[in-house]
Order: C-alpha cells, then sequence, then structure tokens
C-alpha cells in the first residue's frame, strides 16, 4: 500500500491467497511454482503483474500467491478477479498435469521429505529463516492464508484500526478454519495451520507472541514494545540482519508502517475465492462499525486484555463457533447486551448488523449465509469424511474441494 499519498481507514483492500500446487491424479505436491511464473512472464521471475492482479512466489516451490496489484477500491469484484485468476493459473499448470489445491494446509504432504524452498531471486531470507528455524515442518512448508491488508493514513488512524483488529481477531476462525486433516489424519482441530503457524517460532517465542497483538496503539509504543524486543531475540541468530524488518512479525495482525496497513493473517485459504470475500468482507464490515465506534467507544476497546483474547483464540481453532465467551465486557463491546454467547451466535449478530452493506451482492450475501449457517469449511469438511477417513476417502473430498475452486463454488457435504 505504498505511493504518494496514504490511503485512510477502509478506502482500499489489499488482498492476498496462497494456493498449493498439486498433481492432478494422486494430489500430491509439485513444487512448481517458478514453472508456472516462467510461464506466464516469458522469463525466470518472482512476481508477475497482470493489471490490477498479480502473481507471486512463496517459501516453497508448491505455493503459489495470488493478489491484488496494490489495493483495491472495494471487495465486492474481487471473487470474480481472483476467480479469473484461478483458471488462468490452472490453464498454465494443465501441461504439467498439475492444478491449484484450495484450503489451509495440504492434507496428507510429508513436509520433512516434500518441502522444496524458494531457490531463486530473495532466497537469501528463505535460507536465514532455514538456517535459524528449520523450514521443513508444517508450519513453514504447509500453511496456506488468505491475508487482508487494511490501510491507515496517520497514527490515530492506526490506533483505532489496531483496537478494533485486536478484537475481532480471536473470532475469525470460527469463519475460517479449513485445516481439520494433516499427516493423513483428522488432527482433532479444526485450524490445524494456526496451532502450527503460533508454534513454528517457539525457538524465539516473541516473534509470534500471543498471535492476538499486544494493546499498543502507536507506532512509537509498536517499535518499543514489539519491534524492538522481537529484533533483539533473534539478533544473536542473524548476524547479517536479514530478519530484523517488519515482515519478521508472526502475530496474527501485523503492522506494516511502510506501506501504512496492518495485514490479518490468520485467515486460512477457502475453497474458493467467493468464499475468501465473503469472509474478508463480513471482517472489513465489522471492523468498519467498531472503527466507527457505533458499538463501543475506542477507550474501552484499548482497555480489552489481550490475554483473554488469547484464551477465546486459542479455543477457537478446536471448538470453532461453540467456543463460549463469557465476558459480559467483551461482548457490549461487539454490541451484544447478553452476559455470554458462543461464536456462532457472536457472528449471527454481527452479520444481522452490517448485511445491509453494498459489499455483500447476493451472492456473497449467499456465501456468508452458508458459513455463519452451516459451519466453517473445517466442519463441512469433517462433515464429509465421516469419523476416521482413509486416505482414498481423504483424497476424494479434496478432489472435489480442487472442483470447487476451478468452479468458484461453496462446498457443500
Amino acid at each position: 500500500m505504498s505511493g504518494p499519498k496514504r490511503l485512510g481507514l477502509f478506502e482500499g483492500y489489499g488482498v492476498e491467497m496462497e494456493y498449493m500446487i498439486v498433481d492432478r491424479d494422486t494430489l500430491e505436491v509439485k513444487p512448481i511454482s517458478d514453472e508456472v511464473l516462467k510461464a506466464e512472464a516469458g522469463e525466470l521471475t518472482s512476481d508477475v503483474e497482470r493489471g490490477s492482479m498479480a502473481w507471486s512466489n512463496e517459501l516453497v516451490l508448491h505455493v503459489l500467491e495470488l493478489k491484488t496489484n496494490g489495493p483495491a477500491p472495494e471487495l465486492s469484484s474481487l471473487a470474480l478477479k481472483f476467480y479469473g485468476e484461478v483458471k488462468r493459473v490452472n490453464a498454465l499448470l494443465a501441461p504439467f498435469n498439475a492444478m491449484l489445491l484450495p484450503t489451509g494446509a495440504h492434507p496428507f504432504m510429508n513436509p520433512y521429505t516434500e518441502t522444496k524452498l524458494w531457490p531463486h531471486e530473495a532466497s537469501e531470507i528463505y535460507e536465514a529463516y532455514n538456517r535459524i528455524f528449520n523450514c521443513q515442518g508444517h508450519g513453514w512448508s504447509n500453511l496456506q492464508s488468505t491475508h487482508l491488508n487494511l490501510p491507515f493514513s496517520s497514527d490515530e488512524e492506526f490506533g483505532r484500526l489496531h483496537s478494533v483488529i485486536r478484537l475481532v481477531l480471536p473470532l475469525i476462525p470460527a469463519l475460517s478454519a479449513a485445516s481439520p486433516v494433516l499427516d493423513g489424519k483428522v488432527s482433532g482441530l479444526l485450524d490445524t495451520r494456526l496451532e502450527v503457524y503460533r508454534t513454528n517460532q517457539q525457538k524465539l517465542p516473541f516473534i509470534a507472541g500471543k498471535v492476538v497483538p499486544e494493546a499498543v496503539f502507536s507506532q512509537a509504543e509498536y517499535e518499543a514494545q514489539i519491534f524492538q524486543p522481537m529484533f533483539r531475540s533473534i539478533a544473536p541468530y542473524d548476524p547479517e540482519g536479514d530478519l530484523q524488518e517488519e515482515f519478521l512479525n508472526s502475530r496474527g495482525a501485523i503492522a506494516r508502517f511502510s506501506r501504512g496497513a496492518i495485514e490479518i493473517r490468520i485467515i486460512d485459504n477457502q475453497e474458493c475465492p467467493l468464499a475468501d470475500i465473503a469472509i474478508v468482507a463480513l471482517v472489513s464490515e465489522v471492523l468498519k462499525k467498531l472503527a466507527a465506534r457505533e458499538w463501543s467507544t475506542f477507550e474501552d476497546q484499548q482497555k480489552m486484555d489481550t490475554d483473554y483474547l488469547a484464551s477465546v483464540f486459542l479455543s477457537s481453532l478446536k471448538n470453532g463457533p461453540k467456543t463460549e465467551v463469557e465476558n459480559a465486557d467483551y461482548l457490549r463491546l461487539l454490541g451484544i447486551s447478553q452476559e455470554k454467547a458462543n461464536l456462532k451466535e457472536i457472528w449471527q449478530h454481527l452479520w444481522r448488523q452490517v448485511q445491509g452493506e453494498a459489499v455483500f451482492t447476493p451472492t456473497i450475501s449467499q456465501a456468508i449465509e452458508t458459513i455463519v449457517q452451516q459451519g466453517s469449511l473445517a466442519e463441512r469438511i469433517l462433515q464429509a469424511l465421516g469419523r476416521e477417513p482413509s486416505l482414498e476417502r481423504i483424497k476424494d473430498v479434496y478432489r472435489k474441494l480442487a472442483d470447487c475452486l476451478a468452479q468458484n463454488q461453496l462446498f457443500v457435504p
């Protein structure tokens, strides 16, 4: 979100979606993202610009990122734009007998034998991560997300945006969990991606913190309480300073002061762009209402305890919409007058508050109804799999998910 003029709150949206590249027949990962980028650009590159959209490499060779080329002015048209990019990539993958596979994690990849890191330009950053953390586990090579970047144009706007994102982060996995299977088995969690994400840098735990970021509401506070302690913690392992930048921060929402945006990173990649944009639109509109102080004051929003928010977040990884919130102060901040509610009830309430907004086209509204009423993609996958699914059953269901992506349709078991 760079450029001469900084965008203000909700004046633009940067969206990124990460997809796995797999063999059409076996669904095994295919480390050929460089071949796709080369096929589109005519030369080896890490980035391709396609008008208002763009593609880029990721840490590992079997993942490709599709994204808006800078901030988009609105969200509703992005479902079809991303779908157009998916179709183009799938066409380029066809000669390799490969295709894109959605969801937050590959269901049976062995990251210890199948991980291939991006070996081309900017690989020194990836090599530094690999040297310090060993990037062969699921928490590095098998976690696909959808990122939402929201702009701010001043320190005051940063504080307002950061305060409301902290409140909403613990609620998001109840909508977006899409990784219930790992190592060929049902994991027992709805959002296994976030579990491996939050623990992949345990060697230096401050890098991810509690995933829900600390209660800091200015750039100076952020520098003092997040960036500097984080850089100090990694400095002994990073003498060249390759990683002592904003991108090192692995909280669930990270401040990108260099481009005037906060990036929300905890949304699992969904079965199709329509589902991703539906979730992104719902989250954005709820944040907009909170930032406009429609339900609570900025002062009250700032006071919400990080440990409590983190506890709701942790519970949501396993329990999703059934996660209980028994904190009346927290519920009041969200405009709910009850003493307790579960995350499903909270999202039903929030959806009723925002559903009249222009971003919610009939198609997007229908997608949100499916997610809010029938459950996250993880819940729908589990419904289709049954209790102890065989590898063949897992492959059958994930082939259907690949079809959902190819047709931009929600998965209904």
